[in-house]
């Protein structure tokens, strides 16, 4: 792909890539795909009384989505993502971390599907403080690694059904957390910050950014699973992404400044190191490559779509890197880029 401005980006959107529609009973935020042609939506109503639907559909073809399965969630998911290897296993996080053994395709659907598991992150009471988010281990699939609003993140030993270890991570609320390389994670904050921990020695972080506005919340965190080196933040009511290099803490190698509103959502292409896609407020979704020295007058986008309202979420898929699914609205589409 080559670097083009963002007129030429929307011409050469409209002329390569093509757009699948499903609408929702309910507005959608949480989406996870797994490795079998599956969508999970997550619902976000403002009531206990929530939905998980899991949809199929065939990539090799103009998709057509069926609704296999719906069943109840207690408070809106703030994440769902499947195992790394098990596209059954689906887990999610709200009130607690839950995870669910999805039936097969022609199962029967049931609102009453139980979850397989729940899991409490909290030592000394019933309830748990709510969970921002999540990130499964594709190195070491028995590990998940949760966020919380009581400053906490806790990692899930998934095979002994315990904890592995609980840190307090930061100063304020964790929003979101992202393994990166074996039993090494980083979270971001209200506090500002970006930490990196090391499994190995659980006692100490290392600060590898700070937000440069006062008291400004960093919302989410995308570690690029193809080069390690890097990662990319996102600050609340802010319309850029910024790109972190681990081996040059404190200033970022580029600072992504396209998008006309705040940046919602963020995802790093699976199988590419240079390509990143954002999305906001503006209604938006962008894609940027990365190029090896960062142009002083910025960073134009080499693909923007334009969705029918603010995009609140999206995930790339992990095995089929042509595809990509946006969230806005009760509307979930999937973009072949």
């Amino acid at each position: 792909m080559e670097a083009s401005t963002t007129q030429e980006s929307q011409q050469q959107q409209k002329a390569g890539s093509s757009t699948y529609s499903y609408e929702s009973p309910f507005p959608i935020y949480a989406l996870a795909f797994n490795s079998h042609n599956r969508l999970a939506l997550g619902s976000f109503n403002e009531e206990y009384s929530n939905k998980i639907q899991i949809l199929s559909f065939d990539h090799q073809v103009d998709p057509t989505f069926i609704p296999t399965v719906s069943f109840d969630h207690p408070y809106p998911p703030t994440k769902l993502m499947f195992h790394p290897s098990n596209p059954k296993l689906l887990a999610s996080s709200g009130d607690f971390l839950r995870l669910w053994d999805i039936p097969s395709d022609g199962s029967d659907p049931s609102p009453d599907l139980p979850p397989k598991t729940i899991l409490n992150n909290s030592k000394t009471s019933e309830f748990s403080a709510p969970l921002t988010s999540f990130d499964w281990n594709d190195a070491d699939p028995r590990l998940i690694g949760t966020s919380s609003i009581d400053t906490t993140c806790t990692i899930w030993d998934l095979e002994r059904l315990t904890v592995e270890t609980q840190l307090i991570a930061h100063d304020k609320e964790v929003y979101d957390i992202a393994w990166g390389p074996a039993g090494v994670f980083a979270s971001v904050s209200a506090d500002g910050s970006v930490r990196i921990f090391d499994l190995r020695d659980k006692e100490h972080s290392t600060i590898i950014y700070e937000s440069p506005l006062p008291d400004t919340p960093l919302l989410r965190l995308a570690w690029n699973k193809q080069d390690l080196r890097y990662m990319a933040t996102v600050l609340m009511d802010c319309n850029k992404v910024v790109i972190l290099d681990i081996r040059a803490p404190a200033m970022p190698v580029a600072e992504l400044q396209r998008h006309r509103a705040s940046v919602n959502a963020i995802a790093w292409a699976p199988q590419s190191a240079h390509h990143i896609c954002s999305a906001g407020d503006d209604a938006q979704a962008l894609i940027w490559e990365l190029p090896a020295v960062a142009d002083p007058n910025g960073i134009d986008p080499i693909l923007a779509y334009s969705a029918g309202s603010e995009i609140n979420q999206l995930q790339w898929s992990p095995l089929q890197p042509d595809w990509m699914a946006i969230a806005f609205g009760n509307k979930m589409q999937l973009l072949k880029v």
